[in-house]
């Protein structure tokens, strides 16, 4: 076999090891992967995937078997519509290269499989990774962050193998991964740099005289880099495999614009003109309750989805615990469930905009958003009102 220019040869701790920088929507990718397994024949290999992506690339999701009513009661709502959004994204781009997302990690777990090797995960668990880069990123910085996410969700540039080939060079990773680091630097420790240098110890203390390693091109030059350190040491290892606590500003500022709103409404009632209260109070109820029935409307809720998004509103913006949108969310569940179709077709339907309304569950996921967003933009606006009766 010809050696690719993906391939990078190392020994690490006198292990032989095959290191494969890959683009993950690359057809060209695949091949690399597949024939440098039949090639080396190791003994095994090691897959940038964690126990969860591994099980989601090789056992279709069977989405009939989700429960959305206990999703939206234990607050997991966010998570799920972060999952189908990636979906979607993933979707979209495997429809310019015919490859989907993570196939050349796939195809590496088979060749492993027919070769008669070990699969070894040696990526971090994704829930640990993304919850360590939000809790860590600067609290003033997280809404630069949703956006870029969501502006990426929703990016349609096409995309070809020769594209993937100069991303795949490592002078642009650098180039790249510097732009990241200078931006957000908080962003690129975690989602970079943490998982180089676990990955390079993962892989290292895999068994077996020869190893071959499928990771992203983007990981390939801090894992080469973390093994020309010393061994890294289990202590390090533990020290970036847990979720951070939430910072006290993260748990007080939720609460910070209720309690004084709040202190207005006491404050009016005793000491503002009743007509200014009563004003306030109305334009507050209108305000938070209208643009919430808004939001609820325009992702095509149920009419008592609407009716509950309006009656809901202007009491859950009192309370951080418990959004609009966990109500809205709920109520639109019970009225309008998933069928079975939208169950199985909704990692289609999320690909274009007509199926992202039509689609049950994915209507649901934006009575969620929207209403939350109408409540919240209700609140700043009668907050207006409010703060001139003292």
């Amino acid at each position: 076999m010809k050696e690719s220019t993906d391939i990078t040869r190392v020994v690490v701790d006198g292990k032989e090891i095959v290191l494969v920088g890959t683009a993950h929507i690359s057809a060209q990718s695949v091949k690399v992967v597949v024939e440098a397994i039949e090639a080396e024949k190791p003994d095994t290999v090691a897959v940038e995937l964690d126990e969860q992506r591994y099980k989601a690339i090789r056992e279709e999701v069977n989405w009939q078997e989700l429960n959305l009513v206990e999703i939206i009661k234990s607050k997991q709502t966010t998570f799920l519509v972060a999952r189908l959004g990636l979906m979607a994204f993933q979707k979209r781009m495997s429809l310019y290269t015919g490859v989907k997302p993570g196939q050349e990690m796939l195809e590496a777990t088979l060749a492993a499989d027919r070769s008669g090797a070990q699969v070894a995960l040696v990526d971090r668990d994704i829930r640990t990774t993304l919850l360590r880069a939000w809790r860590m990123t600067p609290f003033l910085k997280r809404s630069s962050l949703a956006t870029l996410l969501v502006m990426g969700m929703f990016q349609r540039s096409e995309v070809d193998e020769s594209d993937l080939e100069e991303l795949r060079a490592e002078h642009n990773i650098s180039e790249i991964l510097d732009e990241l680091g200078e931006a957000m630097p908080d962003m690129k420790g975690v989602l970079v740099d943490e998982r180089d240098t676990y990955m390079a110890h993962k892989i290292r203390a895999c068994e077996g005289s020869k190893i071959v390693a499928v990771v992203g091109a983007a990981h390939k030059p801090g894992i080469l880099r973390a093994w020309q350190r010393a061994s890294t040491e289990n202590s390090e290892i533990d020290a970036i495999d847990v979720v951070p606590p939430r910072g006290k500003l993260s748990k007080v500022l939720p609460w910070i614009l209720p309690l004084i709103v709040i202190g207005l409404f006491v404050g009016g009632f005793f000491f503002a003109d009743p007509e200014d209260f009563k004003r306030a109070a109305i334009a507050w109820v209108l305000a938070n309750g209208t643009l919430a029935a808004l939001g609820a409307a325009l992702a095509f809720g149920h009419p008592l989805t609407i009716l509950t998004a309006f009656i809901a509103a202007p009491i859950t913006s009192l309370n951080p615990t418990v959004g609009a949108g966990m109500v809205t969310a709920m109520v639109q569940t019970l009225i309008a469930a998933p069928t079975v179709r939208d169950m199985e077709r909704v990692g289609d339907d999320i690909v274009n905009w007509k199926g992202i309304w039509t689609n049950r569950l994915s209507r649901i996921l934006l009575v969620f958003v929207f209403s939350n967003v109408g409540s919240s933009l209700g609140t700043f606006i009668s907050f207006n009102w409010l703060k001139d009766l003292l």
